[in-house]
């Protein structure tokens, strides 16, 4: 199975003067999960090369057994260094797509023309699209088969406004991915904030925060299979 992961390219958190980019467990968690099972992953961003990590992901009270593995793993850490160029993925040769979270998807993917005509290409080729955490951000201004948006009357979710609360970003962010997943129709749905809690409507695979990303591979590979 060919896995298309892609990640952003944004790395400042906006006007903050802070950086931010990708979380890495939400990127290394359902990477080994999916590597571990034999799948062939390819990554990819906007700009191609190194994409960006979120500092604070890469943290010691941030870190899990799969950010440990990441840290470790040389390969893995090259591939993030120099990533291909999204303009140049074929969502013909891949059999899912999946999107990281982190903050920089909501200022890079979610107005991504290329990113964007390559989801509903994999949509309209029925083929499992995931996001987790601020990913879900990617499907702003996707369209669904019908003309309307893609997540219009699906079951989704994705960080919850109190999460962005919490972590104080509420008026930094330019859109908040609780309120855009139900202004584009979609049915959201929650769990307590920072529980793992991942759904699927069809081909579409939503998580709500980092902890729920190996829930979100984990459907990925039934879906699959």
């Amino acid at each position: 199975m060919n896995i298309l992961f892609v990640l952003t390219s944004h790395d400042k958190l906006g006007s903050t003067g802070k950086k931010t980019g990708f979380w890495v467990e939400e990127f290394a968690s359902p990477y080994y999960t999916l590597l571990d099972k034999g799948a062939k992953i390819t990554i990819a961003t906007p700009k191609g090369g190194a994409a960006p990590i979120d500092p604070n992901s890469a943290a010691p009270d941030a870190a899990t057994e799969a950010t440990n593995r990441f840290n470790a793993d040389d390969l893995a850490k090259a591939h993030i260094a120099n990533t291909k160029v999204l303009a140049d993925i074929n969502a013909d040769d891949f059999d899912a797509v999946f999107y990281p979270g982190g903050h920089g998807p909501l200022w890079d993917l979610a107005d991504d023309k290329t990113s964007i005509a390559l989801i509903e290409k994999f949509n309209i080729q029925n083929k499992p699209i995931a996001f987790v955490c601020h990913a879900p951000a990617a499907l702003k201004n996707v369209m669904g088969t019908e003309n309307n948006s893609l997540v219009k009357g699906k079951k989704v979710t994705g960080f919850t406004n109190t999460e962005e609360a919490a972590v104080g970003l509420t008026d930094v962010v330019p859109f908040l991915v609780e309120d855009m997943l139900n202004e584009n129709g979609g049915i959201y749905s929650k769990s307590d904030d920072w529980a793992a809690y991942a759904v699927q409507d069809g081909n579409l695979i939503t998580g709500q925060n980092p902890a729920s990303s190996e829930l979100v591979a984990k459907k990925l590979l039934v879906s699959l299979n």
